[in-house]
């Protein structure tokens, strides 16, 4: 493989992973701790994600306990969680934060659903930018006679399957996930 496709190649995976990423965010009809995972609390006037404040676990299935080190911010936490707009509660005793997580209604997964699908999309996109952007950087090398015409063609054409190759599997993920948000 081509120098310069082994690098577009690393963007395109980087592309994957950063979709994998973020869809591990939606809410399913369980709890997960990945719910928590982009939410910042202000700690000391820092902004620290969750879980470097509080310990993070999950009880009987549908709880998900934030035990926070500091109990100075427990009001912050909360405050953190309800901006986020994830669809959950958080209740507080004064020692720690519990989120029961309820089952999701139909309209709720249709929404997480529709969601998901744009998120695909954007990855999507992403990953024509980059393919793109490979394009454009091949059809300079051939104008500045770095390559001819039929090494030209013959990237552009990897480049494509690899583009392919990319988007197929963020259509696999999509459809997983999608699977699991309607069925827990």
């Amino acid at each position: 493989m081509d120098a310069d496709l082994k690098e577009l190649q690393k963007k395109l995976d980087g592309a994957v992973d950063f979709f994998k990423k973020e869809i591990q965010t939606l809410r399913t009809g369980r709890p997960s701790l990945s719910l928590l995972e982009n939410i910042k609390v202000s700690y000391y006037g820092n902004p620290s994600s969750v879980d470097k404040v509080a310990s993070l676990n999950i009880m009987d299935n549908r709880i998900i306990v934030i035990s926070p080190w500091d109990q100075k911010v427990i009001p912050e936490i909360e405050k953190a969680i309800m901006a986020a707009n994830i669809g959950l509660t958080p209740q507080n005793d004064g020692k720690v934060i519990r989120i029961t997580v309820p089952p999701m209604t139909e309209e709720r997964r249709k929404q997480m659903v529709k969601l998901l699908k744009k998120m695909a999309e954007d990855a999507k996109i992403a990953v024509r930018n980059i393919r793109r952007d490979g394009n454009d950087d091949l059809k300079k090398r051939k104008s500045d006679g770095v390559i001819q015409e039929d090494r030209l063609k013959k990237l552009q054409d990897e480049l494509q399957k690899m583009t392919d190759q990319t988007v197929h599997k963020i259509d696999e993920q999509t459809q997983k996930k999608e699977q699991e948000i309607m069925t827990t």
